[in-house]
């Protein structure tokens, strides 16, 4: 489960046996639990966490998303 960024409490990954589905990340924080596509960026799955830090999640995830790309990719190109 490759973790691409720490922010603020927050865990930002992506789960090693996913590579087939459309490129996403998953953030984790105190049990809560989401899931954001990237291409466009929008919310997949939310679990705990409030509509204000699934807004605040989802402009990071915006602003992180080229990164969060490349980690995807440069992973399951290496893993296939």
């Amino acid at each position: 489960m490759p973790t691409v960024l720490r922010w603020h409490g927050y865990r930002f990954h992506f789960f090693s046996n996913e590579g087939s589905e459309p490129p996403h990340i998953h953030i984790e924080k105190d049990g809560a639990e989401a899931k954001f596509w990237l291409e466009p960026v929008s919310l997949a799955r939310n679990v705990g966490f409030s509509a204000r830090e699934i807004g605040v999640l989802e402009r990071k995830v915006s602003d992180e998303a080229a990164s969060f790309q490349t980690a995807w990719n440069e992973y399951f190109n290496n893993h296939r």
